[in-house]
């Protein structure tokens, strides 16, 4: 008789999954949003590939080593200056940010491909400044895709923003080796990388217009998230989905190491990339899991739930309007003294900011303290791992490591990319919620562990690469969730998706002083000497 319940619940289990309600509930909730999310962002971080195409532009098109750490920085300058999607977020829905990223990145790889096979009707090579255009359009569909799907993402789970910023940015960290598997398979280990280029144009682009009509907000009613963290709630499924993605990035490290060591043919190729999409689709079970328990509350505390929409009506109603500025009576100021009232308003509205949390307005971000020491701290901090990250094929090279193990050092550094990404999330939001930890006291720690990375490249240790190419990678990884924590933490969520980009371009800043200015200085005078 037991075994007759058990048959028949796992019976009507199955029969509510096939059923087309509750596909379109799925396909309407915000999980889906966050799988379409992991999805685009896992295709769009070509710009961590620059390291394995770089000497492929150096050799075809005729540049010496500052001429490609020109193209670096205008690379992470595209990638990471991203004001202009999150203006565009502003007051544009999702889909449309994720559009002008797909035509951005198609259009400027797409122009680099053809330029790198000689296809284009300017002046061979083409110009410096062009390919520089070129580079900077492609790299800068990253900061679209990001911004819609971080944005997206943690407005959708306030409540474990930590957590959300850590696996997407996660992914994002392992795109670049999940690229070179992709182009493994379709062209096999005897191409070269204008094949690469030519698959980072077409298939970012591709996935982000697949699921236009996916990616939307939509918060989780006031209430139901907390009766649903008791019970396979928002930190249970953070934390499979965490699993999935460790079991992801420990199957490419796998492969990275097996595919160095072994010879491997074009169905093994294939086989190896069958492998990595079954890991990095197995999400979705997660997401109908865990809409099949919504399906299951809703029909069983239907009283319970019946109030919610009115009252979430009423949240987002607060939520959206614009915060009022008290009139300022003008009855007895002259016309020709108004323009001075709106400056003085201005300025005392700019340097009059509310309490760390609370809705800052972009000119009260811009002009704060803490915005000046995060800009600084990313500035050095990323610009330095940056500039070991872009060159890392020429340090290679310079300290006689062989062509494989050079495009092995890029792919341990995509997975270590991850796994700072990861830790960083999920460890400072648990370090935060049990012991009170500070998320910016962890991001200086990040700073300092990097600094034995480049400390392991300047003294030349034999085989120290690997190591140095691991904890670079994983510092590099770490500093992102947590910089975009602590802005989101500091000056609310009412300006997020302009704030979090302006936090960013700390980043371009710093890559340029250190790496055009300074190692690509230093790099062709030595190569002069010799």
């Amino acid at each position: 008789m037991v075994f007759a319940f058990v048959a028949g619940s796992r019976v009507a289990a199955a029969e509510a999954l096939t059923t087309a309600r509750f596909a379109r509930q799925v396909l309407s909730g915000r999980w889906f949003t966050l799988l379409a999310c992991l999805l685009i962002l896992s295709a769009s971080g070509a710009t961590y590939a620059f390291g394995i195409y770089s000497r492929a532009l150096k050799s075809a098109l005729g540049y010496d080593q500052r001429a490609v750490a020109t193209l670096a920085f205008f690379k992470d300058l595209g990638s990471n200056v991203g004001v202009p999607a999150g203006l565009l977020s502003e007051v544009a829905p999702p889909w449309a940010v994720l559009a002008a990223g797909a035509a951005m990145n198609l259009a400027g790889y797409l122009m680099v491909y053809l330029s790198l096979a000689g296809r284009v009707a300017a002046p061979a090579p083409p110009p410096l400044w062009l390919m520089c255009a070129y580079v900077c359009v492609g790299a800068n569909s990253q900061a679209f895709a990001g911004t819609a799907a971080l944005v997206t993402c943690v407005r959708n789970f306030p409540e474990a923003r930590g957590a959300v910023l850590g696996l997407l940015k996660g992914y994002v960290g392992l795109s670049s080796a999940i690229l070179a598997q992709i182009y493994l398979a379709l062209y096999g280990g005897g191409a070269d990388a204008r094949s690469l280029v030519l698959l980072i144009a077409w298939l970012p682009a591709a996935v982000s217009v697949v699921f236009l009509g996916t990616v939307r907000v939509m918060p989780p009613p006031n209430g139901r998230t907390r009766r649903s963290t008791s019970r396979g709630g928002v930190g249970d499924v953070f934390l499979c989905l965490l699993y999935i993605s460790v079991a992801l990035a420990a199957y490419i490290l796998v492969m990275i190491i097996v595919q160095r060591q072994a010879s491997f043919s074009r169905a093994a190729y294939a086989a190896s990339a069958a492998g990595l999409l079954v890991l990095l689709f197995l999400p979705l079970a997660v997401v109908v899991r865990q809409e099949y328990r919504i399906k299951h509350e809703l029909e069983g505390s239907p009283s319970v739930d019946a109030p919610l929409p009115v009252m979430v009506t009423v949240v987002e109603k607060s939520i959206a309007m614009p915060l009022v500025e008290p009139a300022i009576t003008t009855s007895d100021t002259p016309p020709s003294s108004s323009c001075l009232v709106g400056i003085r308003s201005f300025l005392r509205h700019a340097f009059s900011p509310p309490a760390h949390g609370e809705d800052y307005s972009i000119p009260q971000a811009l002009v704060s303290v803490d915005m000046l020491v995060l800009f600084l701290a990313i500035a050095c901090g990323a610009g330095g791992t940056l500039t070991a990250i872009d060159n890392m094929g020429q340090i290679g090279q310079s300290l006689d490591y062989p062509p494989k193990s050079v495009d092995a050092f890029v792919s341990l550094i995509s997975v270590w990319n991850y796994a700072g990404r990861v830790t960083a999330g999920y460890g400072s939001e648990a370090l935060l919620s049990r012991y009170r930890f500070p998320r910016p006291l962890a991001l200086t720690l990040v700073l300092l562990a990097s600094c034995a990375g480049h400390l392991l490249i300047a003294l030349g240790v034999p085989r120290a690469l690997y190591a140095a190419s691991v904890l670079i990678g994983f510092c590099f990884g770490a500093q992102w969730p947590l910089l975009y924590a602590v802005i989101s933490e500091l000056f609310g969520l009412r300006r997020y998706p302009t704030l979090y980009n302006l936090g960013a371009v700390a980043s371009p800043v710093g890559a340029y002083v250190l790496n055009v200015r300074v190692a690509g200085r230093l790099y062709d005078a030595e190569a002069a000497r010799c």
